[in-house]
């Protein structure tokens, strides 16, 4: 079976969005530039994906590509993710776009919202010692981890961003790690 024309356009126009927006950002990005670099007129943007906001949110799957626990001491497992997620922040721009976009906008958030409760919620569910507190405890890892994100690459406060890749697991790491795994103490 051949692709059809309108396959390759979509592809052309998301390849063309990811770049764009990790080099401009989504409020700098404009349905034009973006347009131009897929060859393409910009009504047939318009026309996959409604408005920007769409196509951002198209253009923006991220796979988390949260390591597998299963042979992690489990009393390490904060620390283990920590690490991942610098590695993450550091290593793939289409997140921190992601990240600067939801601060503004309500589809990016919505989209930062699917991936963090779609990939995060199954590990927590994994590892919380109560199953009706997994979302609760996603949820608050994820305020760790997007917290400090934002602080260090998008505020790029000097305290966050002077610490050391391992300092900063050392500060956090135990705080996931209670999120995760530790019984409820209230």
């Amino acid at each position: 079976m051949t692709p059809r024309r309108s396959d390759a356009t979509r592809a052309a126009i998301l390849a063309a969005a990811r770049e764009r927006f990790a080099a401009d950002g989504f409020e700098r990005a404009t349905i034009r530039a973006i347009a131009a670099d897929a060859r393409i007129d910009p009504s047939m943007v318009m026309r996959y994906y409604g408005n920007k906001e769409g196509l951002f949110a198209a253009a923006a799957e991220f796979d988390l590509r949260l390591p597998d626990l299963a042979g992690a001491e489990p009393t390490s497992v904060g620390e283990v993710l920590v690490r991942h997620f610098l590695e993450r922040w550091e290593g793939d721009d289409t997140l921190l776009a992601l990240l600067r976009a939801a601060v503004t906008q309500e589809g990016p958030a919505e989209r930062m919202r699917a991936i963090f409760a779609g990939q995060l919620g199954p590990l927590s569910a994994r590892l919380a010692p109560e199953a009706g507190q997994a979302p609760l405890r996603a949820g608050l890892v994820a305020s760790q981890m997007l917290g400090f994100a934002l602080c260090r690459y998008v505020l790029r406060l000097p305290p966050m961003v002077g610490l050391e890749r391992e300092e900063a697991v050392a500060w956090l790491g135990p705080t996931v790690q209670r999120y995760l795994t530790e019984p409820d103490s209230l």
